[in-house]
């Protein structure tokens, strides 16, 4: 059997990789195309969003909402939360866009913020996530971006823990958890300040244990409203993993993660009252897009690993402070 020689070329994102000591990004990619598993699976997650969307559309002019749907849209629009929601929506994606992480805490937080219980901000963000993981993972896949042998190590485990996530945040009060669940917003603000400042050494090796992590990610991903990406995508990358399709693969395995999440919080504890702040993190993170890939090519990843970073510490010690006061 020929062994393909890797192709790691010098260039400026190699540079920066190797002075935060990560792996070097390969410059050949496959094609989805030579991938029918993935082939199906992206035309699966188009034929959802198309659906949803549909569906959406369908329930706004046509359901019995008590009023028409052109005045829905207007109240809505005339909605100081929901542009709040449009601002921490566009943010969180332009976060997320740029690390591949990020955008379920930012979120949560802000929800957790509003006064939003814990079930009730993991419920909406998840929803919300539905769209933009959605759309980032098809991206992903049509780029070349996404490894098919990681990507399906991380989809059962990730689902798992994401339903027993889903039932441990529904079976709690949510005054009690709100305290335990800032805290743990607190740790992955941490987590990524520390991940902006170590030196990682280096690794070639296949990464082990990925159906734990997907595991644990899932859950915490649920119980939190975020943690999928700061907790899978770092622990591979500190592993030694291609940074380009590890988070193409964390993003697209994400966005079968955030179905099951919010079809389990739906039945669980039914539809959540904060549908204008759903509204809003989907409308703010569909212009986001096209702004984090420029934001992250005139940003370095240490830069906006500490913006994320010491923003979400911040956030969750004042809701700790909040909550203990």
């Amino acid at each position: 059997m020929k062994i393909r020689d890797l192709d790691f070329s010098q260039s400026p994102v190699n540079t920066e990789h190797e002075a935060l000591g990560l792996p070097p990004v390969e410059d050949y990619v496959s094609h989805p195309d030579n991938h029918p598993v993935l082939r199906f699976a992206m035309w699966f997650a188009v034929v959802v969003l198309v659906g949803l969307l549909g569906f959406l559309a369908w329930r706004l002019f046509f359901g019995d909402n008590g009023s028409s749907g052109l005045e829905i849209i207007e109240s809505t629009l005339s909605s100081p939360t929901f542009w709040s929601a449009v601002a921490v929506g566009f943010f969180a994606q332009m976060i997320d866009g740029a690390l591949g992480m990020a955008y379920g805490i930012t979120a949560t937080t802000f929800l957790l913020s509003a006064g939003a219980s814990p079930a009730a901000a993991s419920a909406s963000v998840h929803i919300a996530e539905v769209f933009t993981t959605g759309l980032s993972g098809i991206s992903h896949v049509k780029l070349g971006n996404v490894n098919k042998s990681l990507f399906l190590r991380l989809l059962l485990p990730g689902i798992i823990g994401a339903i027993l996530g889903a039932v441990l945040i529904t079976s709690f009060d949510g005054a009690v958890l709100k305290p335990f669940i800032s805290a743990y917003l607190l740790l992955m603000g941490l987590y990524i300040l520390r991940k902006a400042y170590r030196h990682v050494k280096r690794q070639r090796e296949e990464p082990k244990h990925v159906a734990k992590l997907a595991l644990f990610g899932g859950f915490v991903d649920a119980a939190g409203g975020g943690g999928w990406g700061p907790v899978v995508t770092s622990s591979l990358l500190g592993s030694g993993s291609d940074p380009r399709t590890t988070i193409g693969s964390v993003n697209f395995a994400e966005f079968f993660l955030t179905i099951t999440s919010a079809t389990s919080f739906i039945l669980l504890a039914g539809q959540p009252d904060t549908w204008m702040m759903v509204a809003g993190l989907v409308f703010g993170g569909m212009f986001a897009a096209p702004f984090a890939a420029l934001l992250c090519k005139k940003l370095s990843a240490r830069t906006l690993l500490t913006i994320v970073g010491c923003l979400i510490t911040l956030i969750s010690a004042y809701n700790i402070y909040q909550a203990l006061a």
